[in-house]
């Protein structure tokens, strides 16, 4: 095996003197530059440097299709070396040098603090919007209904969950707040509220900027796996996200908008990659940037900085080097730093939920943790099935082309059924707040009505006399039902034409049914406290189970299960609560959860959908054990016409110009001759376009019938008279990246995995037999998994 590693094989030399005459004669022969005829046969004498300034319509890679890792890892380390030589020269070339090495830690700086921005002007217009639903502020429109009850100094302690200058929609038109008609009122506002925003959300998406939908994690790691999808991480699209998404969440549909904020981070990593053209001209640095960006985007959403780099290492990039780890770091660090100097929860928090518990678990609790996992395995099997067998659906049925309907109908839907229930009716992520707290003394949450009698008497060695009051009883009722619509509203809302995030509605899923666990191993532990397990469990005169905890414990298993992380996830959740001592049980759940999950199949919900998709996307997760060889996959295969490839010596520009033309291949075997077959290198598509049109319009005498020569010896004009052949030696690729056509297909897939191949030549003893593409691998590994080989979109 031989691996290409030369940096600039796409460059022609040329020389930078201007006052080169031109040659005189109409044959090329006769020469007054004092130039040898040798040298002008070469190309060396007044080629430009196309790399700095290409052709306007020759791109370095087209839309949909996939990098050259190898290629643009010696690009780069080609461009150090050049930037380190220069900088001896003098001081000024010494600061360029300094500039250039600062110039990623300058980028990671701008994405994290424009990321944590737009994160705080996310939050703050979603609690905003999200309460207008239900009312307004009458002393200020723009303060959310918390913001309205601080500013109050009216309200009290027995009414601390309502205040005066809050006022509903049916009091505000009517003056009453009570009774049937003002219900049925806020009743049909709130549904036309949540209808108006998903409407929105869903034109705008549609006509201004269609990259914008979805969640995106599935896009970002098909890009960072080497793939081009322009647009996708644009201006416009970070703009109309960015909008999108407020009216989305705020919409009440059953969707977070965690998922899509890594989508915008990596916007905001792209728009400063421009800025550079060390970044901008280089696809493999630039994935480095979103890798860090992605980062930076959990780092926001969660308030989760370690966490949001362990997921980018973790579930989102393909390529993670350690210097990219540390400016994940970094840009993650200053996102959540700006994210808190804007503080838009106004607690001193950067996220909603975070909570801080007092009791220690026991080792007896471990039981009911595990079931947990187990139903946060089921739960993630059974929405991966159901979501995409409905997103299937609507892609091949007339449902994918009536996006806005779609939209309107399920939020119609969702508003209708999530009113009657108050854990339906608000956010979701004030839900989750809501199950994550201990119950406090200042608590006024229907989960919190125990019985506290003081005057009971009780042993010493008993537990405290907590049992459920009837709030208790009427909260388990409505958390079963606002489970049970969760599960299945969640199947539908996610991958409609909005943006649409996974994180808060698998853990909101979790959540429900952790509480519903928590709370009856408490009131087991309280009316069963002489079983023997919990006479080792409790101490006297304290709590001794913690709802909260089952409740956040949940939410792992079920985002662990859906999503299929594991490190990641742990880590995210102790930092949203700060409690290190409950990641035994975090870590239990989410390996659970793991387990059950992929017993029904391998894949989580993003990898699901990039297959779904057709996305070019080779996991490194996957295993390849079919017995397979190169020859079984290369191409030609036997039916179809043999290999297009350029000859050493005997190719004109004609032919080469025809040859670009007629076909659609990324580049093209050097050959010998065709008799021979013998394999000298590989050259690209897009150097050798630029290279012709450059000796076309730069160097005299190249015409369609000169021949193009890829030797190393310099070509020899027969006559006086004929055209001037064109030498094309140093765009080519003398070590091409080959296999023998007994190597296996395991192999293979391996080497196309950890190099980032685009392709690799098959060979016999130095003769070429073929080529083999990412996306003939592709094909073949569904072939093998008995799928449709041609839902790959490649090119």
């Amino acid at each position: 095996l031989s691996v290409s590693l030369d940096p600039y094989l796409l460059t022609i030399a040329i020389s930078n003197n201007n006052k080169i005459n031109r040659i005189l004669s109409l044959c090329p022969g006769a020469s007054s530059t004092g130039a040898t005829p040798s040298e002008e046969m070469n190309g060396t004498g007044n080629l430009m440097d196309f790399l700095d300034e290409p052709f306007p319509d020759v791109g370095t890679y087209e839309d949909f299709h996939t990098i050259d890792w190898l290629r643009e890892k010696s690009r780069d380390t080609d461009r150090h070396r050049k930037i380190t030589t220069k900088s001896k020269e003098s001081y000024w070339e010494l600061i360029k040098s300094l500039l250039d090495a600062w110039s990623g830690w300058v980028v990671m700086l701008l994405i994290g603090m424009l990321t944590g921005t737009l994160a705080g002007v996310i939050d703050l217009a979603v609690d905003w919007m999200t309460d207008l639903k239900e009312g307004v502020c009458l002393s200020a429109l723009y303060y959310s209904r918390e913001q309205c009850c601080w500013t109050s100094n009216e309200t009290t302690f027995d009414d601390r969950d309502k205040c005066p200058q809050w006022q509903k929609w049916a009091e505000l038109m009517t003056g009453h707040s009570e009774g049937a008609g003002a219900y049925v009122l806020n009743y049909f506002l709130y549904v036309l509220w949540a209808l108006l925003f998903s409407f929105l959300a869903v034109s705008l998406v549609r006509v201004f900027a269609p990259y914008a939908c979805g969640s995106g994690i599935p896009e970002i790691k098909t890009i960072l796996s080497g793939f081009i999808i322009r647009g996708y991480l644009g201006k416009w699209t970070l703009l109309i996200k960015t909008v999108t998404l407020v009216l989305a969440v705020s919409s009440g549909l059953s969707l977070g908008k965690e998922g899509p904020l890594v989508h915008v981070a990596c916007c905001c990593g792209n728009l400063f990659c421009s800025l550079f053209s060390k970044y901008s001209k280089n696809e493999g640095k630039r994935r480095e940037v979103l890798s860090a960006a992605a980062a930076a985007g959990v780092s926001v959403a969660f308030g989760a900085p370690i966490g949001g780099v362990l997921f980018s290492l973790e579930e989102v990039s393909y390529y993670f080097p350690l210097k990219t780890l540390w400016r994940s770091f970094f840009a993650a660090l200053v996102a959540a730093f700006t994210l808190r100097a804007i503080n838009p929860f106004g607690n001193s928090r950067l996220v909603l939920f975070y909570v801080e518990y007092h009791t220690p678990w026991y080792m007896a609790e471990l039981v009911p943790f595990i079931l947990l996992g187990v139903f946060g395995g089921l739960w993630g099997a059974l929405f991966i099935r159901g979501n995409i067998a409905w997103c299937r659906r609507r892609k091949t049925t007339l449902l994918g082309k009536y996006p806005v309907l779609e939209v309107i109908v399920i939020t119609g839907i969702t508003a209708v059924l999530a009113f009657p229930n108050p854990y339906t009716r608000r956010s979701t992520s004030e839900l989750i707040s809501e199950l994550f707290n201990d119950c406090g003394a200042l608590e006024s949450s229907q989960l919190c009505d125990y019985v506290n009698n003081p005057n009971m008497s009780r042993p010493v060695d008993d537990i405290p006399d907590r049992p459920a009051g009837p709030g208790v009883y009427s909260a388990l009722w409505q958390l079963a039902l606002a489970l049970i619509f969760k599960i299945v509203i969640t199947i539908f809302t996610f991958g409609m034409k909005i943006p649409s995030g996974l994180f808060i509605p698998s853990m909101a899923v979790g959540a429900i049914a952790g509480r519903i666990v928590g709370i009856a191993v408490e009131q087991m532990a309280y009316h069963h406290h002489d079983w023997i397990i919990f006479k080792n469990w409790c101490r006297p005169g304290a709590d001794c189970v913690t709802p909260g905890l089952y409740a956040m414990v949940g939410a792992a298993a079920c985002l662990g299960g859906v999503t299929r992380m594991t490190v990641s996830l742990v880590v995210i959740m102790f930092e949203l609560t700060g409690g290190l001592e409950y990641i035994v049980p975090l870590m239990a759940a989410a390996v659970t959860s793991k387990w059950v999950a992929d017993a029904f199949g391998k894949e989580g919900i993003y990898e699901s959908h990039i297959q779904l998709n057709g996305y070019p996307y080779l996991d490194v997760r996957d295993e390849f054990t079919h017995r397979t060889l190169a020859t079984d996959v290369m191409r030609p295969r036997r039916s179809e016409p043999p290999l297009a490839v350029l000859t050493q010596d005997s190719t004109t520009v004609e032919d080469v110009e025809t040859l670009i033309k007629d076909t659609d291949y990324n580049g093209f075997p050097v050959v010998v001759s065709r008799e021979s077959e013998r394999l000298i290198g590989f050259v690209q598509r897009r150097e050798l376009t630029v290279a012709i049109k450059t000796a076309r319009q730069k160097q005299d005498g190249v015409v369609s019938s000169s021949v193009v020569y890829f030797t190393e010896d310099n070509p020899q004009v027969a006559e006086a008279c004929d055209p001037q052949p064109l030498k094309l030696r140093r765009i080519l690729n003398l070590s091409p990246f080959t296999v023998t056509d007994h190597t296996p297909m395991e192999t293979v897939v391996d080497i196309f995995r950890k190099l980032g191949l685009r392709q690799c030549l098959v060979t016999r003893s130095g003769r070429l037999l073929g080529i083999i593409t990412k996306k003939d691998v592709l094909r073949h590994m569904a072939q093998m998994m008995n799928q449709d080989p041609e839902s790959i979109m490649f090119n």
